[in-house]
């Protein structure tokens, strides 16, 4: 049979390309939105809390695509596994759509918008979170081992943060939220997975 003949290693590309293209939209989406406020900075008001979100999901899309690269490990690819690797970066590009929507017309800033999109960005970003423990597993018992304990910590607690974002609006605990969540992406990537090995 053909398809017995096709490695794992020649899927993989094709897998690539496909999660690139869904990033590749994000990451649009993201930059088009930031662009749209250097052109027309006085259309909405800015809200630091919000423009700190898209830093991070920009960095979060940005770091997808370069921990990707762990998935040419897995010997032996099905279509559930590529449904799955496709679904999260479809996630991760519904999070950029809810950043910056098509339309604000409803809206007097970006202010107003974030906290009334507030429970659909947060409950997404604590899917994503989810998935980021499945997406570990995929790779292999070793490569989960090697983070196993800090997800055992950071995922719930994240999870549990995300809840408590999507029913507050107290602006205080959403710019302690974002501060700390950039902060630990930071620290996660540079610590875990500054080189690909």
């Amino acid at each position: 049979m053909q398809q017995e003949a096709i490695s794992a290693h020649d899927i993989f590309p094709h897998i690539r390309v496909v999660m690139g293209m869904v990033i590749g939209l994000g990451v649009t989406r993201l930059l088009s939105g930031v662009a749209r406020i250097v052109q027309h900075p006085t259309q909405y008001r800015l809200y630091a809390v919000h423009l700190a979100w898209v830093a991070s999901v920009l960095l979060a899309l940005v770091h997808f695509w370069w921990w990707e690269f762990g998935l040419y490990q897995i010997d032996s690819w099905t279509f559930g596994t590529y449904a799955f690797i496709v679904s999260y970066a479809i996630l991760l590009f519904l999070l950029c759509a809810l950043l910056f929507p098509d339309s604000m017309q409803d809206y007097a800033s970006y202010r107003d918008y974030f906290y009334a999109r507030r429970a659909w960005f947060f409950g997404l970003l604590a899917a994503t979170y989810l998935l980021d423990v499945v997406d570990t597993l995929i790779k292999g018992e070793a490569h989960f081992a090697r983070f196993a304990m800090e997800y055992l910590i950071r995922t719930p607690i994240l999870v549990g943060l995300c809840i408590a974002a999507a029913r507050s609006a107290n602006p205080r605990f959403h710019t302690a939220f974002v501060a700390g969540t950039l902060a630990y992406q930071l620290s996660w990537i540079f610590r875990l997975f500054d080189t690909l090995d």
